[in-house]
């Protein structure tokens, strides 16, 4: 598999961390059905991926990556969907975390 297809299914993986984390909120302790399926195929989902993309890229960079786009997704969710806190400093680290990321992609 080609080094851009990797990063390819590495970010939508990434994205699917996103939909489960936050399909964790509505399952409501995994009593509502419907977010229940939704959430554990997200998770089956972006768990292959990952893994298909870490047969090309470095393990320790696929899942820095994979839970650095998870987290900083979930934070952003989080403060607009549950009006999570928003402070100055929680910004500042999303920001970071954003960096990292990117810092990731640049030295792998």
């Amino acid at each position: 598999m080609s080094l851009s297809m990797s990063w390819t299914l590495l970010v939508i993986a990434g994205l699917l961390e996103i939909c489960w984390a936050i399909g964790l909120k509505y399952t409501d302790g995994f009593t509502k059905i419907g977010p229940t399926i939704f959430t554990l195929i997200s998770l089956v989902l972006s768990m292959i991926l990952l893994g298909k993309a870490s047969q090309t890229l470095p393990i320790g960079t696929a899942y820095g990556v994979w839970v650095g786009i998870g987290a900083l997704g979930a934070a952003i969710l989080g403060i607009i969907l549950f009006k999570e806190t928003v402070s100055v400093a929680r910004i500042i680290f999303l920001v970071m975390l954003l960096v990292s990321i990117i810092g990731l992609k640049l030295t792998g």
